[in-house]
């Protein structure tokens, strides 16, 4: 017998940015998460070779414009809408270009999602 996979569908979810990360907005509008060096390796070479202990990390501008509406109650459906809002068919394919930046954005800790309405 098979197991059926059920499909995550990213649009129903809602993001929460992680309550740890700092981030800022550069002059340009340029979102710029900080984001800590942390474990073994990192305290080594921290020491060792001079590694800072934070990492900046820049966004590009759709990413920075999406990151401040990032608030926990808005879905990624939302998000998406407000971004085509904003720059029309400039960020088409609007939803599989999203969808993917939120999942990299989760790869990395940086959001974490919880059930859309």
């Amino acid at each position: 017998m098979k197991k059926s996979k059920q499909k995550q569908n990213y649009l129903d979810l809602v993001p929460e940015r992680a309550p740890e990360l700092k981030w800022s907005q550069d002059e340009d509008g340029i979102i710029v998460l900080e984001v800590e060096n942390t474990g073994v390796f990192n305290r080594i070479a921290q020491k060792l070779f001079k590694r800072p202990r934070y990492t900046k990390v820049h966004m590009e501008k759709y990413g920075s414009f999406l990151w401040p509406l990032i608030d926990g109650k808005k879905t990624v459906m939302e998000l998406a809408d407000i971004q085509k809002e904003e720059f029309g068919e400039e960020v088409e394919p609007l939803y599989p270009r999203v969808v993917k930046y939120m999942q990299i954005m989760e790869s990395y800790h940086f959001i974490s999602f919880a059930k859309g309405k």
